[in-house]
């Protein structure tokens, strides 16, 4: 794997399953593969599950993380290649990229969508140019579009805890939120579980909040979010605003809101959610709370997919 930036990065999405597993089981078991080696750590916006799973993981292997949160710690970057810099950006991402290049052996970034076109969002312009200048392995800890770490993440969790049910029946339901929420966590997790191959897929959520069809074809789509919660094994709680009217936040249906009532209906499924949630808004705090949940097995799982990937790249 030279670079994680999507779920088409990874050839066999079983064997990096069974790989963060492994290294679940023994964490320290390839404790120098990354010795004398750097991973730098990149972040565009907060985060804490990312940069907390993504420090351990790199030194679980032997590897130095460093961290530079670029808004606060860093010069603000231009990112346009025939930009004229005479506003409010001070560095090219060239010159920045380039040195990056120099200090790590792997590159680790997190951006979001800027949420003024769409086009250059999911262009994801950002991340390629940080690919195309540092050249040096980039992994994804999410962009503009697309959220690989937490989606191996989840994979993980559901293969760890499904591994009893043949097929399981997976279901992404959207849920209400306060503000407008990207994209990323929801097109990740339709790509992954799509290339996954091994689970019944839908994905539930008012008329309007229709994801991308790139990372959705595949999975059966209904808005009757009862009917889709029927049988279900797992259920993927999650927020996202509009793509068609393009970060639009178009409902604020609160029966939408994940209860106890509605998990009846399912084949008492696992409640996942990336975190963090706002509870008793996206999801009731008696599910949260109750043993149907596996959101903190799910984070925790956080760290074994960023060891599996650091360290996939690290044998290459």
């Amino acid at each position: 794997m030279k670079q994680f930036i999507s779920a088409h990065d990874v050839t066999d999405i079983e064997s990096l399953v069974q790989t963060a597993l492994a290294y679940k089981a023994n964490p320290f078991k390839n404790n120098t593969l990354g010795s004398g080696k750097r991973i730098g750590c990149i972040f565009m916006n907060p985060s804490m599950r990312t940069r907390l799973s993504t420090q351990i993981a790199a030194k679980n292997l032997g590897m130095e993380a460093i961290v530079l949160n670029a808004g606060g710690e860093g010069w603000s970057l231009e990112f346009e290649d025939d930009a004229i810099m005479n506003g409010t950006t001070v560095e090219h991402i060239k010159d920045a990229a380039r040195v990056f290049g120099q200090y790590f052996d792997i590159l680790a970034l997190r951006s979001f969508p800027a949420f003024k076109n769409r086009d250059d969002d999911y262009s994801e312009h950002i991340i390629k140019q940080v690919i195309k200048y540092s050249g040096i392995p980039v992994i994804s800890l999410e962009s503009a579009t697309l959220h690989p770490l937490q989606s191996l993440a989840d994979i993980v969790t559901m293969n760890e805890l499904g591994s009893a049910i043949k097929r399981p029946k997976v279901v992404l339901t959207w849920a209400p939120h306060i503000k407008s929420i990207p994209h990323c966590v929801s097109n990740s997790f339709a790509q992954w579980v799509n290339k996954w191959g091994k689970a019944d897929f839908v994905i539930t959520h008012p008329e309007g909040y229709e994801l991308n069809e790139d990372y959705t074809n595949g999975a059966t789509i209904t808005h009757n979010q009862n009917e889709a919660l029927e049988g279900a094994d797992f259920v993927y709680v999650k927020n996202w605003s509009s793509y068609k009217d393009y970060g639009a936040l178009l409902s604020y249906d609160s029966s939408w809101m994940l209860t106890q009532k509605h998990l009846e209906k399912t084949n008492d499924a696992k409640v996942m959610h990336c975190l963090p949630v706002r509870r008793n808004v996206e999801l009731s705090g008696e599910v949260l709370d109750g043993p149907n949940s596996i959101v903190t097995h799910q984070a925790g799982n956080r760290v074994w997919a960023a060891q599996a990937v650091i360290s996939n790249i690290l044998k290459r």
